[in-house]
């Protein structure tokens, strides 16, 4: 990693099929989990699949109360128990961070599993946003045993916190 200026990644599956696969980095390989549905080009809301694509690595979410602030690069952002993610294509802020109560739906980011306690967030179907694209699409920590995700790519919450500290302004994951 230390050759990365800015914390290239490329994640690669298992398989065509495969719902778990590395992310490299810097000569590194990282295990992880993907979507439910494998991956796709053309990204639907709730399909559970991970989108196939290049995206920047825009900001960092944590839960002060479970984390230590991360060492890394990218924007910092503190995680409540209010913070949610909106996920209904309909609404005026879908793909967006929102407080609850909200009146449309929204993933609760102050989750009791720990899966969010660290969330990078990807820039898919962000600038523009297009209505069913898909939401809520992270970075974020692993269950265990790597089960997949419902469309994100979930890392050992170590090898995610270490991977941050390697990361920059306009670092990017590939996902073929």
């Amino acid at each position: 990693m230390r050759n990365e200026p800015r914390g290239q990644l490329l994640v690669r599956a298992l398989s065509p099929r495969s719902v778990r696969g590395a992310l490299f980095v810097g000569g590194r390989a990282f295990p992880c989990a993907l979507g439910r549905s494998g991956r796709r080009a053309l990204k639907r809301e709730g399909d559970g699949a991970t989108p196939q694509g290049a995206f920047r690595l825009e900001s960092v979410y944590y839960r002060p109360d479970r984390c230590p602030r991360p060492h890394t690069g990218l924007p910092l952002k503190i995680i409540r128990s209010s913070s949610g993610w909106c996920d209904a294509p309909a609404d005026r802020n879908y793909n967006r961070p929102v407080c609850h109560p909200y009146p449309a739906s929204a993933e609760e980011m102050w989750r009791p599993d720990g899966l969010y306690d660290v969330v990078v967030v990807l820039d898919c179907n962000r600038r523009p946003r297009v209505r069913g694209r898909g939401s809520a699409i992270f970075m974020h920590v692993a269950r265990p045993g790597f089960t997949p995700t419902e469309g994100c790519i979930a890392l050992r919450r170590a090898d995610l916190l270490r991977l941050l500290a390697h990361l920059k302004p306009g670092a990017r994951i590939r996902i073929p």
